[in-house]
């Protein structure tokens, strides 16, 4: 991965997807000094099938905020699109415009945007939509032709700036990844206790304490990543250089 940046943005679909396969790189960015956000296009809502979507909302929430403090970042937003079904379109590119030009990161990461995870694992409508328009968006942010309404002085968006320094899109748990951040030990145990952070989402999902279901599951991603990548402990990510 190239590491000559230092501003990363990080759009994802819910709380948790990023848990799921990036945490780690993340604690070692922010550990040497990079900034992150994190911005996600849900609350998650529709995540956990005993929890009513109002209740669950706010829940999804405060353990995403939790568990990105685990890694170092502060930076946590919402936009509030619907859980499930979110729509691929001019109105979700608008949104990541936005959020681009404000936070002008020289590097955005997603998660998986392909059909599938390899194989006939079939990815979901939430993670293929997102991931398609964080790519799309990328050159969005600095065409000043695209959303010229976020550019106005006197604007909703308080007068925006075409931003063109978007250098790479790194897809997280792609079944294409082309490069890879190394690991530490330690930030592969603090992505762990990221993880573990969402206890309500892994209750609805397994009986094993969050901790334990965190190790296994992230365990097993780190050693299909080492096969791969000369037995060292890594985050692997397909990145498209923009």
């Amino acid at each position: 991965m190239p590491l000559d940046w230092r501003r990363a943005l990080a759009i994802v679909a819910h709380p948790d997807d990023l848990e799921y396969g990036a945490a780690a790189a993340i604690a070692e960015w922010t550990d040497a000094g990079r900034e992150v956000a994190y911005l996600l296009v849900t609350r998650g809502e529709a995540g956990i099938d005993g929890m009513p979507p109002e209740e669950a909302a706010g829940v999804r929430e405060a353990e995403q905020r939790a568990s990105a403090a685990v890694v170092g970042v502060d930076a946590v937003e919402f936009l509030d699109h619907r859980d499930g079904v979110i729509e691929e379109g001019v109105a979700l590119r608008r949104d990541l415009t936005r959020a681009i030009r404000r936070h002008q990161p020289e590097l955005l990461v997603t998660i998986n945007h392909r059909d599938t995870w390899g194989g006939r694992m079939w990815n979901t409508p939430d993670h293929r939509a997102v991931g398609r328009a964080v790519i799309d968006a990328a050159g969005d942010a600095g065409n000043r032709w695209i959303f010229p309404e976020q550019l106005m002085e006197g604007s909703a968006d308080g007068g925006l700036r075409p931003w063109d320094g978007v250098r790479w899109v790194a897809v997280a748990a792609s079944p294409e990844s082309t490069h890879a951040q190394a690991v530490s030990e330690s930030s592969q145990e603090r992505a762990v206790r990221s993880l573990a952070e969402h206890r309500a989402y892994i209750a609805a999902l397994s009986d094993a304490e969050p901790v334990a279901y965190a190790q296994e599951l992230l365990g097993q991603l780190a050693g299909h990543a080492a096969d791969r990548f000369e037995g060292r402990p890594c985050v692997p990510f397909e990145l498209f250089p923009r």
